[in-house]
């Protein structure tokens, strides 16, 4: 039992520390002021993170600027600093490390990022940039709070991460990955709309339990730097008592505050050409990452009507080296509320675009900007995840989360939409849940996660997010030009819970030992109904195929055989999937994990 309890909100673009003293169950829970460079030479606390990291060029800052209490002469930064530094020289600058963590079309152990940056640069992967920021959120803790006590070092806490919802077995893993190259070894992962429902139930004591009754199903809307996440919480009894189930989660889309940077820069990018001005594409991403900071802004509770935008300029027709634009609130607001947020029947999807059959890499943003569209889809697919017969799922309450929810026009604007989707179906309209600072919300959630776990506070029952296959290759005689057809076996139900086990005692399988295969994984978030050991021979797209894993694994004197085994799995306590192959005698065990270019190894 370890003195902290300490959750951490590792976003796509602020990262947050909350903590309890477990030994003083009165002390409340405590946002970390982090230490961090805020100016060259300058350091300073502040609750927030920015998810940025920017490297440096050698020679290019004064010496020592980058240094901090418990690291000197380095050349990289972590944090505000970082931002600043990275709006005159994106080039360098890394951003939304966690967007390309979740990227399976990725290598996310390759150093891939700053992506596009110049061969010069010294890249990092979306791992290794992960680490960092998690190393400088240990090192500030340990400054801070720790000090001289070892026994207060976050390394030896209990610590809360957060992922989210939509997050596959890679990104977990990975993210899990980075966590324990920072040293945090008592690691937990938490999806974080559940953390925001835990952050709302802290907030409030207990007056979430007359906030909700039964039969209500609260839905989590979760729109943060880089993703969208739709959860749904469905308020039962038991034994008399109120209880949280997570019942469904979203698909991982990439939509979130990012895009919306992209659009506001476009606009601003539009309005200089019209004046004679172009932009090349070094001042653009400079101008995106000075759009973010104008568009919280203007959507913030401030009073400002009209903000500046600053790009550096490259050209002759630039006097003064910087170009200057304005955005101004109205102007945001019709981009942003109109633009990913528009009006639409429930029985409207997100839009499919053409594809054009060569295309740059970089991330997989969502065709669709409309938010309300997914929303729709949400909603619709899962219609049977509280027991309703009807054709969407009627949410009683809404939740927000992440950084772009806090906008009130933003919404504003959803909680219309949803309620004309409920008032044409003859349903009551959303109740609306606040309460918490949403900046600090998924962190205080987490640790308040981490309180509940050892018996101070409510607990939401969920387990896995989805039911997991792995794909079986069908047993048929060769034809030409065709592949075996995949059967999907059921091995994680969905809902098991973390450091439960499940095993196919009755079933046996071929395994390929002695030589690289790969092997195939699928998910579903909508079939809750799958028994441990189900075959299912076909599929639509209530099933959709996960990244492949391509391992080698070993048995001495067996190579290139395929020798009968069973299957166990299991969710660890961290949240991640294991999948053990054992021998039909039992005298060999293969541990198969959900790891990018990965090798099996077996003992």
């Amino acid at each position: 039992m370890t003195r902290f309890i300490v959750g951490i909100d590792l976003g796509t673009t602020n990262s947050v520390v909350a903590f309890a003293d477990a030994t003083a169950p009165d002390s409340g829970l405590r946002v970390l002021d982090v230490p961090q460079v805020v100016a060259a030479g300058t350091v300073e606390p502040r609750p927030l993170l920015p998810s940025f990291l920017y490297l440096a060029a050698a020679g290019e800052l004064p010496a020592n600027s980058l240094d901090l209490p418990w690291g000197k002469g380095r050349d990289f930064v972590a944090g505000e600093f970082a931002h600043k530094r990275g709006l005159e020289v994106p080039g360098r600058l890394v951003a939304s490390a966690k967007s390309w963590l979740s990227y399976a079309g990725a290598d996310r152990t390759a150093a891939i990022l700053p992506w596009g940056a110049s061969d010069e640069v010294a890249k990092l992967s979306p791992v290794d940039a992960s680490t960092r920021y998690l190393e400088h959120l240990r090192d500030a803790w340990n400054h801070v709070v720790a000090g001289r006590d070892k026994s207060a070092r976050l390394e030896a806490q209990d610590v809360f991460l957060t992922v989210p919802a939509s997050f596959d077995p890679v990104a977990r893993e990975l993210t899990a990955r980075a966590a324990q190259a920072a040293g945090l070894a008592n690691l937990t992962l938490l999806e974080e709309p559940q953390a925001a429902v835990y952050a709302w139930i802290e907030s409030g004591g207990e007056q979430w339990r007359r906030a909700v009754q039964v039969g209500d199903v609260i839905l989590v809307c979760d729109v943060g730097g880089g993703t969208t996440d739709f959860s749904l919480i469905a308020v039962r009894d038991e034994a008399g008592e109120l209880q949280l189930e997570r019942v469904a989660v979203g698909d991982h889309i990439l939509l979130g505050g990012d895009n919306m940077d992209l659009a506001l820069a476009y606009t601003v990018r539009e309005r200089l050409a019209g004046s004679g001005t172009q932009l090349d594409a070094w001042q653009f991403r400079g101008l995106a990452l000075s759009c973010r900071a104008a568009k919280e802004r203007l959507l913030g509770d401030g009073k400002d009507s009209v903000v500046p935008v600053a790009i550096l300029g490259r050209g002759r027709k630039v006097v003064g080296g910087t170009l200057r634009a304005e955005i101004e609130r109205a102007e945001v607001e019709h981009t942003l509320v109109d633009g990913f947020f528009p009006r639409c029947a429930i029985g409207d999807r997100p839009q499919v675009q053409r594809r054009t059959g060569v295309q740059e890499m970089g991330l997989p943003y969502a065709a669709d900007a409309a938010v309300t569209r997914h929303l729709a889809q949400f909603l619709s697919r899962h219609h049977a995840a509280t027991g309703s017969t009807n054709d969407f799922a009627r949410p009683t309450a809404l939740l927000f989360n992440g950084g772009v929810m806090r906008a009130g026009a933003l919404r504003t604007r959803l909680l219309d939409v949803t309620n004309d989707w409920l008032r044409a179906a003859g349903a009551d309209k959303l109740r609306e849940l606040s309460g918490g600072d949403p900046e600090h919300a998924v962190a205080r959630g987490a640790a308040y996660y981490g309180l509940a776990r050892r018996g101070r506070g409510v607990r939401i029952r969920g387990g896995t997010a989805r039911t997991f296959y792995l794909g079986i290759e069908t047993a048929m005689p060769a034809v030409p030009g065709m592949r075996p057809p995949i059967k999907a076996l059921c091995v994680v139900p969905q809902g098991l819970e973390e450091g439960s086990e499940v095993e196919l005692p009755q079933q046996e399988f071929g395994l390929v030992v002695g030589e690289a295969a790969e092997f195939r994984f699928l998910g579903s978030s909508t079939r809750r109904d799958d028994a441990v050991g189900a075959v299912i021979e076909s599929w639509t797209d209530d099933i959709e195929e996960l990244p492949p894993l391509d391992a080698t694994l070993d048995w001495q004197g067996q190579e290139g055989t395929t020798v009968p085994v069973r299957l166990h799995a299991r969710v660890n306590e961290v949240g991640v999937l294991e999948l053990w192959f054992v021998s039909r005698d039992g005298s060999h065990r293969w541990k198969l994990e959900f790891s990018v270019r990965g090798v099996g190894v077996g003992d």
